[in-house]
């Protein structure tokens, strides 16, 4: 009973997230928007409006996962709660939870430097809502804490394997592919769009 106390925390929002995000979320939705009222052209508004919402949705979507968000661990296993959805895996589904980089300029601006993932045994990646250095003092310290509380309900140990780890890499890899895919696709279309109703 000791031991299960030892291991049961929920990891919620401590801090806010900085105004400046919706500062910036705003910027780039009211323009969709403007350009959908200014608009003539049936495509074109359709076009903007889409853009618009979209970003407006996030815009919505970021306070709602602030307060309904949050990461549950117990003896049985993980559960992360996003805003709309939530998964729970097992503590014998669960691969390894590492804290990691956050890749790029944002970093301690407008989202955290360090955040915590965990991975299952097909080496795919999971963000755990709440886990990281905006919300944690240390999140290092926590996640070494968490862990070492994790191993009695573990069958194996924290120990790295090779075939996962490759798998890691591969999914990395195509996430980063996809990345690029998704960019273009978004951004390549809002440019065209913009420029397309410049006199």
């Amino acid at each position: 009973m000791g031991e299960a106390a030892g291991v049961e925390r929920v990891y919620r929002r401590r801090r806010k997230l900085q105004g400046r995000y919706f500062a910036a979320m705003a910027g780039l939705g009211v323009p969709g928007v403007l350009q959908y009222l200014a608009g003539d052209d049936g495509m074109h508004r359709r076009t903007a409006l889409f853009y618009g919402l979209a970003f407006l949705m996030v815009l919505v979507i970021t306070p709602l996962n602030q307060y309904r968000a949050h990461t549950r661990v117990t003896a049985h296993g993980v559960t992360a709660q996003w805003a709309l959805h939530a998964r729970t895996w097992t503590w014998q589904e669960v691969y390894d939870i590492r804290v990691e980089r956050v890749p790029g300029n944002n970093a301690r601006r407008s989202y955290p430097e360090w955040v915590v993932r965990l991975y299952d045994f097909e080496g795919r990646r999971y963000s755990l809502p709440h886990l990281n250095d905006l919300q944690l003092d240390d999140p290092h310290a926590e996640v070494a804490e968490l862990c070492l509380a994790a191993a009695p309900y573990r069958s194996l140990t924290w120990e790295r394997r090779p075939g996962v780890e490759e798998r890691i890499v591969r999914r990395a890899a195509r996430r980063k592919a996809w990345t690029w895919v998704w960019v273009s696709a978004v951004v390549v279309p809002l440019v065209l769009v913009i420029a397309w109703g410049l006199p």
